[in-house]
């Protein structure tokens, strides 16, 4: 399903107050952005239960429950998970994955809150959730007449609101800033290839990693960490990050001149990390426009290019990705300084071809 409009996880709550309380509702998103997480959290709010029902995990007699005589006739008995005397939140998580059958058997518990003779208690609410086919998930088209039983929302990922709840749960301080300094590292889309991509739940496994091995967390265990969590390019630059903590070695130093780029094979991480930091810082204090340019601003134009041409004698690679395009072509340098780039270093021109 196609999402018109999304939602960031902040608003969840005042969205399912108005509308889980009086019709089902399916969230949607990609995995790992904290839906179920949400869920269970919304339900604590209200003093309810949640009770969590895998789409994977069931067949239509789980949810049918199994038949028994009674008075010479069969009565199907619904699964003690379900039938309650207390409201509860039946929580339906991954419902399209489930198979068709399984999908079915869930119509009448949605829209009519009830398998066979047993009726949820007043006051339950019923939440689905699920990943979207577009995100490489297991992930099943949902019949025009379950899609119609639900309200739907799309939910996305969003640092400002991961940051705000990260800092009161214990999150490592190290991933906290690098993704205060590095927000649009907190999701990624899932790659079609089966490698790890980041996400808050990514994030949030290599945070408890960390505080699992402590201070004395080496170097390669790191990068083993990073790597088994995060998309390639977040886990480096992540790595990088921590050299530079660990070292204190930043971008500042360099650029003032009190610090070359490292040029050892071995702090690559750090080169591509200090790279990116200073694209960044570039993009802040690059003015659009040449003309009537301060003086400042043509030292800090000359600077970076002569920082350029020694970054470039260590890796043209990486000296590649200061100037490089973002990831729909577009420049995000300013035009000037990208043709007198090209000028002065023409590699580095031909290496982006």
């Amino acid at each position: 399903m196609q999402a018109a409009v999304t939602v960031t996880p902040s608003r969840i709550p005042e969205l399912l107050l108005g509308l889980a309380t009086v019709r089902p509702v399916f969230l949607w998103g990609a995995p790992g952005i904290g839906k179920s997480s949400l869920v269970r959290d919304f339900a604590a709010s209200l003093g309810l239960e949640c009770v969590s029902l895998l789409g994977t995990q069931l067949a239509p007699e789980d949810l049918i429950g199994v038949p028994q005589i009674r008075d010479g006739r069969s009565v199907f008995c619904p699964p003690e998970a379900i039938a309650r005397d207390e409201p509860y939140c039946l929580f339906l998580d991954e419902l399209n994955a489930a198979g068709p059958d399984v999908q079915k058997a869930f119509y009448s518990l949605i829209l009519d809150r009830r398998i066979g003779n047993y009726e949820l208690p007043k006051g339950s609410i019923v939440i689905g959730a699920g990943n979207r086919a577009t995100d490489n998930a297991l992930a099943r088209p949902i019949a025009s007449a379950l899609v119609n039983r639900l309200t739907h929302v799309h939910l996305e990922a969003s640092a400002k609101d991961w940051l705000i709840w990260a800092a009161d749960n214990g999150i490592h301080p190290w991933v906290l800033d690098h993704l205060t300094d590095r927000p649009d590292h907190l999701w990624s889309k899932p790659p079609k290839t089966e490698e790890p991509f980041s996400t808050p739940r990514s994030w949030h496994m290599l945070s408890d990693a960390l505080h699992s091995f402590g201070q004395g967390l080496d170097e390669d265990t790191l990068k083993v960490l990073a790597h088994g969590t995060l998309t390639p390019a977040h886990a480096t630059a992540f790595c990088g990050y921590v050299k530079i903590v660990r070292s204190r070695y930043g971008i500042e130093a360099v650029i003032k001149g009190d610090a070359p780029w490292p040029h050892r094979i071995e702090d690559r991480d750090l080169l591509y990390y200090l790279a990116e930091s200073f694209r960044g810082r570039l993009v802040k204090e690059l003015p659009a426009v040449k003309e009537h340019m301060p003086a400042s601003g043509r030292q800090t134009a000359h600077r970076a290019k002569s920082l350029l041409v020694q970054l470039a004698e260590i890796s043209v690679e990486v000296a590649q990705t200061v100037i490089a395009s973002d990831a729909d072509g577009n420049p995000v340098l300013p035009a000037w300084f990208l043709v007198e780039a090209a000028r002065d270093m023409p590699r580095l021109v031909e290496a982006r071809r």
